[in-house]
């Protein structure tokens, strides 16, 4: 094998190569290009998830304006509570310092 014939079958199996190189490109992708139907999929879907996050967003904001609202009704209940509680106990000792006062004038 000459000079010339050993760059001829060089330069065929080169071409050989790069030919199969392009067609496995295109192979490639062919199969996996995204067609527009897809992508319109892909929209939808995407609009879809920002739709529920903004919900979410808004679902966690009501939840602490409602637990904001609770804890605020707690703490007033708990304030007329104890102020119930402390009017009851006045009102349970006046009363035992007046039965005590009858028994005393009944007594003497």
């Amino acid at each position: 094998m000459n000079r010339t014939e050993f760059i001829a079958a060089t330069a065929l199996i080169l071409f050989v190569a790069f030919a199969l190189g392009w067609f496995a490109n295109w192979l490639v992708h062919r199969f996996t290009r995204v067609s527009q139907a897809d992508m319109g999929e892909l929209d939808k879907m995407a609009q879809a998830l920002h739709e529920a996050e903004e919900q979410r967003d808004e679902a966690i904001i009501y939840l602490q304006q409602r637990e904001a609202e609770m804890t605020n009704a707690q703490a007033q209940l708990e304030a007329e509570l104890s102020a119930a509680m402390d009017g009851l106990r006045d009102a349970r000792r006046e009363a035992e310092e007046l039965r005590a006062y009858i028994e005393a004038q009944n007594a003497g």
